[in-house]
Parts: structure tokens; C-alpha cells; sequence
């Protein structure tokens, strides 16, 4: 299985992440793809990545949370690291209208700059949409012509948002979201009508942790008061549990989901290995 985006530079790792890398290899996740979403991160995951090529890859970009921070020294920075054999994608950008932690015509300004950017540097798209679909799809479809690829991550909009990025030729990114019953229940009716060949699973580590992964399976590590490390810090070792909710939704075995998956997110990815 191939987590196609952890947040493994985020804080609440700093503490064990040897052992978060070794908990996944351990559960069968065979490569990490790390999450760039700041300037800072973009650097850390870089490095991260560089240490274990075979297994680790990452990508690079502005997250819409930060739009406001965009400058030129951002963009500079991620055409040196697309240049590196561990980025794989840029990203994560795109639009979040939920939270509005950026003015939304700043969001699509750089939103539209990313884009640019991938197109000029020959690198798939990993993109975040929430609430933002109105304003995203005509964007997204105005860019994907000239596009390697792109991958709406961490899903969790309507049966007919899907379709639309399915249309384009876009893979979907599903997490833990999906695993839970109440909160997850429209995406879990959404899940089953995926093209088999689009779909691509992720953690999105720490956040979005299974609801399905038993508490007694958590690490005892995670027990204790420090910010982000309660028992609900989420990491690549629970991949397994999205699989597994997925096959059950369509109606597949986990072998089968999981080997789909993994030769998905390596054609989006343009990784090694046999992509059939």
C-alpha cells in the first residue's frame, strides 16, 4: 500500500518518528509520500524524503491556509526542489472556502500561479478543495488539459463533485473520513461509485485518524499531555484501516483494493514499480 499524503513534518512527529516510519513499514505500507503545505515544511519534507529515497517521497506547494504568505521566494523555492528526484508532485494547493484562513480572491490568485507552475515544471498536482468547489472545478478544468495529472486529495464533497474531477481525468484521494459512520456517512455513499482506476488512499496524518483502528492498537507513546500526541494522532501505520473500510464499501477484497491503490498512486506519482 502507498500513503499518498502524510503530514509527517507537522510537530506532533518530531518526538518519535523513527518509529512512526518503522510502525508503517511493519503494517505493509510500502511508500510515504510526505505532505509539503509551507514554506517550511516544503524544506523539512525535502530532507525527509532524501533519507530514505527508496521509501519516501514528497511534494511541494502552498497550502491555501497560507495563501497570504505567497511570495516570489516561495515559488523560487519550489522550482529548486522540483528539481530533486524525491519530489514527485506539487502541492498541496488549491481552495478552502470552510475555513477562509486566506482572503478567497488570494486563494485563487495563488491557487492559479501553482497551477502555473506545474505546468511549467512537468509535475502532477496534489489538490485541496473544501467548500471551494464553485470556484475550484472551472479553474481546475480551464488548467487540466495541460496538466501531467492531478489528484483531489482527502475527498469529502458529493457523489457529483467526483464525477466532475473524474471527467477531468483526476485520481481521488480518500482518508479516515470515510471510516466513520455518522460524520463519514455521505462520503461512504459516494466511495462505492469511484472509478477503480482514479482511486488512491491516504492517511493525511496526524489528522483524520480511523475511527475503526481499535484503541488498544494505538501506540502507548501517544498517551500523554503533550499537544497532538493524545491517542488521536493519526499516522501511515493505519493505512491498512482506510483500505479496509474502502474494499468493504465496494464490495472488494482488501488484496485487491489495496493492489489497485498502490499501482494508482504509482502512475499519479510516476514511481517505480509496475504500474499495471
Amino acid at each position: 500500500m502507498i500513503d499518498i499524503g502524510a503530514n509527517l513534518a507537522h510537530e506532533s512527529f518530531a518526538p518519535d518518528y523513527p518509529a512512526v516510519l518503522e510502525r508503517a513499514w511493519a503494517a505493509g505500507v510500502e511508500h510515504i509520500v510526505l505532505t509539503g503545505s509551507c514554506r517550511a515544511s516544503n524544506r523539512q519534507v525535502a530532507a525527509l524524503a532524501a533519507a530514505d529515497p527508496a521509501r519516501l517521497s514528497c511534494t511541494a506547494g502552498l497550502h491555501p491556509h497560507h495563501a497570504s504568505d505567497w511570495s516570489e521566494e516561495d515559488a523560487e523555492l519550489i522550482r529548486a526542489l522540483a528539481a530533486l528526484p524525491q519530489l514527485v508532485s506539487l502541492g498541496e494547493c488549491g481552495l478552502d472556502y470552510y475555513r477562509d484562513l486566506s482572503p478567497r480572491e488570494v486563494q485563487r490568485r495563488v491557487f492559479a500561479a501553482q497551477l502555473e507552475l506545474a505546468v511549467a515544471l512537468n509535475k502532477p498536482v496534489f489538490l485541496h478543495q473544501r467548500g471551494a468547489h464553485v470556484d475550484f472545478l472551472p479553474m481546475l478544468r480551464e488548467y487540466r488539459p495541460q496538466l501531467v495529472d492531478a489528484c483531489v486529495h482527502c475527498f469529502t464533497d458529493s457523489r457529483e463533485a467526483m464525477e466532475s474531477y473524474a471527467e477531468l481525468d483526476c485520481y481521488i484521494g480518500i482518508t479516515g473520513w470515510a471510516c466513520d459512520k455518522k460524520r463519514g456517512a455521505p462520503l461512504r455513499e459516494v466511495v462505492p461509485h469511484i472509478p477503480a482506476e482514479r482511486l488512491l488512499i491516504e492517511t493525511d496524518a496526524p489528522y483524520l485518524l480511523p475511527q475503526n483502528v481499535p484503541r488498544g492498537q494505538r501506540p502507548s507513546s501517544l498517551h500523554s499531555d503533550k499537544p497532538g500526541i493524545d491517542g488521536r494522532r493519526n499516522e501511515p501505520a493505519y493505512l491498512p484501516y482506510v483500505a479496509q473500510a474502502l474494499a468493504e464499501l465496494r464490495g472488494e477484497s482488501l488484496e485487491a483494493l489495496a493492489a489497485r491503490t498502490t499501482a494508482n498512486a504509482r502512475r499519479f506519482y510516476r514511481l517505480l514499480g509496475n504500474p499495471a
